[in-house]
């Protein structure tokens, strides 16, 4: 049944593009390799776009084999592999191995990016026509036969040109979170070793030395103080406990709805994840009563990646504690649970963390390792003023997130809608302008 508009046909990929593979060199002769012309292989064939090649090959690899040149601005599609169905942009001139399918457009039929995208989103048809189990193949014949809905030239190009302006604000977006997680990396040092001054401002070792002072953990602020995490706890009326033992908590009590259990696997960096969380009924929990969390607790990981910490807001209130896992009660006018967090993963303290955990096959945290551990604390009000500064810098990433995970959607969608004319471009151009 035809679903394309009216004013749309539908051609088979080799009426649309010539198509054609490439090949591979014979590797008994090393001369046939590096010499720079671009080789590219199916494996390579998993980006967006592609600028140059893992391997090259010579002129003589060239003509002693079926490789042969490929124009830049050619579509490519793996067809063996792990790979296989992937298609991406050929930015550069270069050759290619057997494996990959060159899908180089004719001019009158087809523009170029529009065909990038069209193959993209029939990508999973293509995997969907091979039959069989293992890894996939598509053959030259097959993919040559694939028929795809052709809008008329100019529609082409507004719905490439809609989805490539998509892509390059995915593009940006994607750049924006690397580089801010990068800066956070720098950010966090500085706040967990420089604090943050009575004025707001990082502190700086060498403009104004006498603001710091030496300590068993180094130069450290000179309000700041080197202690051990036990004493200070001992001090302020925190403690360190242990997560319920087996005998306490039995497998068979668990149940797909009810009171979450922490364990190791649900705790990262971002906090508690209750993608895979355990639950217990409400009448067990009760049970575990000195296991429940409490605002400005932080829950360890005290098996597998020790650096696994995280610190319980509003939304864990009254969640479990749960096997595998240490609890820190920590009095809120000494110690901030969320500072206390980015102390412990911070480098000066993991490195203590890994001299002293025990086990051989898998490292193990424990109350008395927790309590030896030496950590310069600044004091509460300033531990909270630094934890708002990581935490508006931590927000910026979450919103930049959201919004990367709104475009992918987007993109999603309107490949869907354009590429099908479920949506006409010019619809959705005028909606635009409204």
């Amino acid at each position: 049944m035809r679903t394309e508009p009216a004013s749309w046909g539908v051609l088979r990929l080799d009426e649309l593009a010539d198509c054609y593979a490439g090949g591979t060199p014979s590797r008994a002769l090393a001369s046939n390799f590096g010499g720079g012309i671009p080789w590219v292989k199916s494996g390579e064939v998993n980006a967006d776009e592609i600028q140059e090649s893992e391997e090259t090959i010579s002129l003589a690899g060239l003509s002693n084999s079926s490789a042969r040149w490929v124009p830049p601005d050619t579509p490519l599609i793996a067809m063996y592999g792990a790979t296989a169905g992937q298609v991406s942009w050929l930015g550069i001139r270069a050759t290619t191995n057997q494996a990959v399918l060159a899908t180089e457009p004719s001019l009158a039929l087809a523009d170029a990016r529009w065909l990038f995208w069209a193959l993209k989103r029939a990508a999973p048809q293509m995997l969907a026509s091979v039959q069989g189990s293992g890894q996939p193949n598509l053959s030259k014949t097959a993919l040559e036969a694939f028929r795809l809905a052709h809008p008329p030239l100019p529609e082409q190009r507004q719905i490439a040109a809609i989805l490539d302006t998509i892509d390059d604000a995915i593009r940006k977006t994607e750049q924006i979170i690397a580089k801010l997680k990068q800066v956070k990396q720098g950010l966090l040092h500085d706040l967990l070793t420089r604090g943050i001054d009575d004025n707001g401002e990082l502190r700086d070792p060498e403009r104004h030395p006498e603001q710091f002072k030496d300590s068993p953990l180094g130069r450290i602020p000179r309000e700041w103080e080197a202690t051990r995490l036990g004493s200070h706890l001992a001090r302020c009326g925190g403690f360190l406990q242990t997560g319920p033992f087996g005998s306490q908590l039995h497998s068979y009590e668990y149940s797909a709805v009810g009171v979450p259990v922490v364990m190791p696997q649900d705790i990262s960096d971002d906090g508690v994840s209750t993608k895979s969380v355990a639950r217990i009924p409400e009448r067990v929990a009760s049970r575990l009563a000195r296991h429940r969390m409490k605002s400005n607790d932080l829950v360890f990981a005290r098996r597998g990646d020790l650096s696994r910490c995280a610190p319980i807001g509003t939304r864990e209130l009254e969640w479990i504690c749960g096997t595998g896992c240490l609890l820190a009660r920590l009095p809120e006018h000494a110690l901030d649970a969320e500072w206390l967090a980015a102390s412990y993963r911070h480098d000066t303290i993991q490195r203590q963390v890994a001299a002293r955990a025990v086990g051989s096959t898998m490292v193990n945290l424990n109350t008395e390792i927790l309590q030896s551990l030496v950590l310069p604390v600044p004091s509460g009000e300033e531990q909270r003023r630094i934890s708002m500064v990581a935490r508006t810098h931590r927000l910026r990433v979450a919103e930049e997130a959201v919004h990367l995970a709104k475009l992918r959607l987007l993109k999603s969608g309107l490949m869907e809608d354009l590429l099908t004319g479920r949506v006409r471009v010019t619809k959705l151009l005028e909606s635009a302008a409204e």
